[in-house]
């Protein structure tokens, strides 16, 4: 070629543009046809969709896409955008030669002559996967945060609530105990009287769902054998599913026992397969197993601390879940179920109490198939002692000197016919500080019993200032649910509302020994 070519100059410009194109390694740059054929292939296509540019010339830009998408037209919709627009920009999954999917952000320009004609594509990718993952992480991060804090949130409300709804039930409970023993004898009284007393008493079992939602429930730790348990209450299980539904355990040999609370436990154990059975309206098979496994075998998406679990899994047959609803389910007051017929607090009550006992509740659920339920219980390695029995018999106490404190007047007043009944004399105080005075008036006083939730000062700051003046003052911390004590507050005795009149006896009787 001679220097003089006047094509020359226009060559070198070519083959810089080429070398320039080709040198970008973090980009996939290049042509198609305007039916997608490609046409020109750079070296950043080829470090990161894996085709050489020999076996990758000729071939339509659309192998690049999943199926999915092919088939839904994607790779032509692209084009019919960059015709009638100029441009096409957009981010999807494709697909390198190895098969391995990676996150895309795609620009398609329509290339023209100066006439106006469609002489192809430029096609610009650029691998976003690392980008993508971090943001989906951080999105994840963000919700598991926003669902802390809302849980968090909910159990503060719903511990409060619980604590009011105590309240209200001793005085309930109370007060009916005393209209028991002061009426007539009368058959009609008397069922109206049980049936009033029943109903307060499912209120109590309701508020023992939201306290261990709220993770405020008092718990029991003792040793458990599952496969007893299940078996203790196996004819209450089968007489609250019905006939329809045909109950299995299966268990591991030599199953060692949970750490666990019995009373909290049971209730779980029906709470699950109650729900178990609404999901099976035309019955079916509902199946028991436990197995000891370890923390690692939860899954790295729902980790578990080290150590040795028995996994209690309760499957069912039923309707089964989709994503959406999978998702809400251990949401406090979430329900599936029609209006009255669920209080939304079953899963919740039973994800509460799994993780105040240092383990975990996880579901699976496919619709159609069914649900399957795992409480992860931690094995009990030193066996706590089981609880000491109640004697049904208390040694009888002396007439004493009652203070009696509590900010709800209702509980007060309730209280106080309940101790006078007994025979004592009570003195009764609405406040900390009114507390205080009384005592000074009445150094005499023999015994103490202080609601633990009060404004300004509560039920342990009282205990506290009562003890520095009378070292040996008996102190009893009546509370809705399990506050967090320091100091000696934590070797005093408890009245766990709502009680009843043989509760104070027997607390009363055992503090006074």
């Amino acid at each position: 070629m001679l220097e003089n070519d006047p094509k020359t100059p226009l060559m070198n410009e070519e083959q810089r543009f080429r070398l320039l194109i080709d040198a970008v390694v973090d980009y996939a740059i290049y042509m198609t046809d305007p039916s997608g054929i490609i046409t020109s292939w750079n070296s950043g296509a080829r470090r990161f969709k894996g085709y050489e540019e020999a076996e990758i010339l000729g071939q339509h830009f659309s192998r690049f896409y999943t199926d999915q998408d092919r088939a839904a037209g994607l790779p032509q919709r692209a084009l019919d955008t960059a015709v009638h627009e100029g441009r096409f920009e957009g981010e999807g999954w494709r697909v390198r030669k190895d098969g391995t999917r990676f996150m895309a952000h795609v620009v398609i320009d329509a290339i023209r002559s100066d006439t106006g004609t469609l002489l192809g594509f430029a096609k610009i990718t650029r691998d976003i996967t690392d980008v993508t993952q971090a943001q989906q992480a951080l999105e994840q991060a963000r919700e598991a945060l926003f669902q802390s804090q809302k849980l968090q949130a909910i159990g503060q409300l719903t511990g409060g609530i619980a604590h009011d709804f105590n309240n209200l039930l001793t005085v309930i409970l109370g007060n009916l105990e005393i209209v028991r023993k002061r009426m007539p004898s009368d058959p009609k009284l008397t069922q109206l009287l049980d049936n009033a007393t029943q109903g307060a008493l499912r209120g109590v079992s309701l508020t023992q769902r939201m306290l261990a939602f709220a993770r405020r429930q008092k718990l029991t730790y003792e040793s458990v054998e599952l496969s007893a348990l299940v078996q203790g209450i196996s004819g209450l299980l089968q007489s609250s599913l019905g006939p329809s539904i045909h109950v299995q355990t299966r268990f591991a040999e030599a199953l060692p026992p949970v750490l666990a609370d019995v009373n909290q436990l049971e209730l779980a154990i029906l709470n699950l397969a109650t729900n178990a059975r609404d999901a099976m309206p035309h019955g079916g098979q509902l199946m028991i197993t436990a197995e000891e496994r370890q923390g690692s075998d939860a899954g790295p998406d729902k980790p578990m601390p080290p150590g040795r679990y028995i996994c209690l899994a309760i499957a069912d047959e039923g309707e089964g879940m989709d994503e959406a609803t999978l998702a809400l389910a251990v949401d406090p007051f979430f329900t599936t179920k029609g209006v009255g017929k669920g209080t939304g607090l079953g899963l919740s009550m039973v994800h509460g109490l799994a993780e105040q006992l240092g383990g975990r509740l996880t579901l699976s659920s496919q619709k159609g198939v069914g649900t399957t339920a795992q409480l992860w219980l931690p094995v009990a390695d030193n066996p706590a002692p089981g609880k000491a029995s109640i004697q049904e018999t208390t040694p009888p106490v002396d007439a004493l000197k009652v203070l009696v404190v509590d900010d709800d007047s209702l509980v007060l007043t309730s209280t106080r016919l309940l101790i006078e009944d007994l025979g004592h004399r009570v003195l009764c105080a609405p406040s900390g500080a009114q507390a205080l005075e009384l005592y000074e008036i009445n150094p005499d006083i023999d015994l103490v019993i202080t609601d633990m939730a009060m404004p300004q000062m509560d039920g342990a700051q009282l205990a506290k200032l009562l003890r520095d003046r009378q070292p040996t003052l008996p102190i009893i911390l009546a509370t809705g649910y399990a506050e967090r004590l320091e100091g000696f507050a934590t070797q005093l005795p408890r009245l766990i509302k709502p009680f009843k009149q043989i509760d104070l006896v027997q607390i009363i009787g055992q503090t006074m020994k």
